[in-house]
């Protein structure tokens, strides 16, 4: 069976013409974007209480800051309220 990934040879060859990236560094770089915006809320959520909890952050301050953050996601999800955020976190 053939693999039926997209290509994205055409924005791989834009950054290598526009930016001083070599074209295995810009393969790299749309892959990680693309992995960047794959992420679950879910694991969004998970990953940045982590991230400001080491950081030095308390919980309250944690969920009010990723409440924000949520909206600004490429691709938004519903309004989840901060109880629903230490939900995700905790279980």
């Amino acid at each position: 069976m053939l693999d039926r990934r997209p290509s994205h040879d055409d924005l791989i060859d834009h950054l290598v013409r526009s930016t001083s990236l070599q074209r295995g560094e810009a393969a790299r770089v749309v892959l990680d974007v693309l992995a960047y915006f794959d992420e679950t809320t879910e694991d969004f959520v998970r990953r940045r209480h982590r991230e400001l909890q080491s950081g030095g952050a308390v919980n309250a301050e944690i969920f009010e800051r990723i409440a924000g953050e949520l909206p600004h996601r490429a691709v938004a999800p519903p309004e989840l309220s901060l109880r629903q955020l230490r939900r995700i976190v905790y279980g």
